[in-house]
């Protein structure tokens, strides 16, 4: 945006069939204008085009933007484990996405 870097987000490979997103980041400048929306739908298209036919993201309960975005996009919610990180007591979520 403006020449600046405002966003990132990878996408690994977990095996041969699933691609996993990480670190999905939107500087808070830039966020409400859809460019995680967009990242997370472009990790879609990349995984698609490489043959993966599953893609997953881990997350916390606690972040509602982020699981906004992946709710969206047309992830799943298959699991929620507590946990102890950061000093504090969370919930993480692993989501999922068909993508064939």
């Amino acid at each position: 945006m403006n020449d600046s870097i405002v966003g990132s987000v990878f996408v690994v490979k977990e095996s041969d069939e699933i691609a996993k997103l990480r670190l999905l980041y939107v500087e808070p400048s830039a966020r409400g204008l859809d460019i995680g929306s967009r990242l997370v739908q472009e990790c879609i298209k990349f995984a698609r085009q490489r043959g993966y036919k599953t893609m997953t993201v881990w997350t916390n309960d606690i972040l509602s933007s982020a699981r906004q975005i992946y709710e969206q996009a047309g992830f799943s919610l298959v699991l929620e484990e507590k946990h102890f990180s950061f000093g504090h007591d969370l919930v993480g979520q692993n989501w999922e996405i068909n993508l064939i």
